[in-house]
């Protein structure tokens, strides 16, 4: 595991649209494991300043999200894959038909999220993910407990974060289920790149940063792969 430290988020962030960029223009067909919240809003901004729609960088590439709230449509303003537009998608140039997230409306969300793992290895599995971290150590939609075997599954969603995502839905109720990659789907990608920044992450990072391994820490889990980059401010 790589350790990069910076003195501000602006200064990480720079970093990590620098790695987006350089692995899709070595690799234009990339597979990308993609986050949302606000920890990657710095690097998205980036990343659609340098690489706009007349440089052609997105043309080719593929992505997967990481995760999406059951039970709401693409459209809803809460969902991710309202996010994930509003922040990359729409201002790149992107081949839609690329661009995967989780279908929450579905009515079997097992085979959703069979289907998910499916095109996954079908688009020859990813090659670079980006994460953010919980304050307690969660990866995508993971929290404490989580098998680190496990692959993309319908999760409940903890109280903890439906209050941490309340702002996404004001007016309605939370979702309480959510699709999301598993520990082992996100452990399969070649590389992973995790962020993670502010005074609320501080003990997490340092947490991660002891090499401790635990279910009840699941970000602990990439101490179990072979190249993970984790850019801290």
């Amino acid at each position: 595991m790589i350790w990069v430290s910076f003195s501000d988020y602006a200064s990480l962030s720079t970093r990590a649209a620098a790695i987006f960029l350089s692995a899709i223009r070595q690799s234009p067909r990339i597979v990308l494991g993609l986050p949302t919240g606000r920890t990657p809003l710095g690097m998205y901004e980036r990343v659609v300043a340098e690489c706009s729609r007349e440089y052609h960088c997105f043309r080719d590439v593929v992505t997967f999200n990481l995760d999406e709230y059951a039970g709401i449509s693409c459209e809803h303003p809460g969902s991710y894959c309202t996010f994930m537009k509003g922040v990359l998608f729409d201002h790149v140039d992107v081949d839609p038909r690329n661009t995967n997230i989780p279908d929450g409306t579905v009515r079997d969300l097992a085979a959703e999220c069979a289907r998910y793992e499916r095109d996954i290895a079908a688009a020859g599995g990813l090659q670079l993910t980006f994460l953010g971290l919980g304050s307690n150590g969660h990866i995508a939609f993971n929290e404490p407990g989580t098998p680190w075997t496990s692959r993309t599954r319908v999760v409940e969603l903890t109280e903890s974060t439906r209050a941490a995502n309340a702002a996404l839905f004001p007016g309605e109720e939370v979702p309480r289920q959510a699709i999301t990659m598993g520990i082992a789907t996100i452990l399969s990608s070649r590389r992973i790149v995790l962020l993670a920044s502010g005074e609320k992450k501080r003990a997490a990072i340092e947490r991660l940063r002891s090499g401790e391994r635990s279910e009840d820490f699941p970000a602990s889990a990439l101490w179990e792969h072979d190249d993970v980059t984790v850019l801290v401010a």
